[in-house]
């Protein structure tokens, strides 16, 4: 078998974007990311519109003209 093909396996210090941060084991040496246990809404138990770079507001401008013609009935 080849020897140190694998890449390293150290600490790695996460950060979430709600401002927690913690220590685990990863290749990389940081990571980044949205949801922890801190600010999950399964773990809270709180309810929290998560918007990923402005999806619902780019959904209600593509879509959200259309309420008039959705509602006149269908012949």
């Amino acid at each position: 078998m080849k020897t140190d093909i694998h890449p390293r396996y150290e600490e790695a210090q996460v950060s979430c974007s709600c401002g927690s941060t913690f220590t685990t084991r990863s290749t990389e040496r940081s990571l980044r990311v949205e949801l922890c246990n801190v600010c999950h809404p399964f773990y809270t138990g709180k309810q929290r519109l998560i918007d990923s770079g402005g999806r619902v507001e780019r959904f209600q401008r593509r879509y959200g003209a259309r309420k008039g013609a959705a509602a006149t009935p269908a012949e």
